[in-house]
């Protein structure tokens, strides 16, 4: 911790490297084996095929990322206790993310922490499996998308914002606030255009692209 002389207060200057998680930590997307993996293969395919048309409008880019993301949670989440959610999460993250995780990602986490850095994750994925993810990897900070759970029965609306594009670079900024932070240099990992205004924000941007290393941009 170095002192702000000019305000008289703690400030962190600690390197920060942000990493988005699916595509980037790992290969894939993790939403879809999340939901396989709760609700076996029989229910999962029919639950797929209703929601099959919304899909197919988010892939033509008629569809909204987060009504397509809204659409699928409600088929597939609503009825859950969401402290249900949460053991099936850690189960998720013990089982099936180990078999999912990118190599070059996991190393360059890895690099950061050896180089004493924060690493933070920042993902439209649900803290309903990353919370355990990034205890199990020692992240510093967890940023990630919430299911709607006013009263503890998921409905599969999203509390807020989904934690995609725009939203994560505001979010990373009002954590930054937050805490206080001025870090001396700030680093982010991404794979996709939900991660344009994350990498665009910071001092080095990396990005991944068709399963080759990351670029600097």
């Amino acid at each position: 911790m170095n002192k702000d002389i000019t305000s008289d207060t703690h400030v962190n200057d600690t390197p920060i490297a942000f990493f988005d998680f699916d595509g980037t930590l790992t290969t894939s997307d993790t939403l879809m084996p999340f939901l396989k993996f709760i609700s076996g293969k029989p229910k999962y395919y029919l639950n797929l095929l209703l929601v099959s048309p919304v899909l197919a409008g988010y892939f033509l880019k008629l569809v909204r990322n987060d009504i397509a993301k809204e659409t699928v949670l409600k088929r597939y989440l609503a009825g859950y206790h969401i402290d249900e959610l949460f053991i099936l999460g850690k189960r998720f993250s013990e089982v099936v993310i180990p078999s999912l995780l990118r190599p070059e990602g996991i190393e360059r986490l890895r690099w950061h922490q050896e180089q004493g850095h924060d690493c933070v994750l920042v993902s439209a994925s649900f803290d309903i499996w990353l919370k355990f993810f990034g205890e199990s990897l020692n992240l510093s900070q967890i940023i990630s998308s919430e299911l709607n759970t006013k009263s503890k029965i998921v409905d599969g609306s999203i509390q807020g914002v989904n934690c995609y594009g725009k939203e994560k670079a505001d979010r990373i900024k009002e954590w930054i606030t937050l805490e206080n932070r001025k870090p001396s240099i700030t680093y982010a990992y991404g794979d996709s255009r939900g991660d344009s205004e994350m990498l665009s924000m910071v001092n080095k941007g990396f990005f991944i692209k068709s399963g080759k290393d990351f670029i600097s941009i």
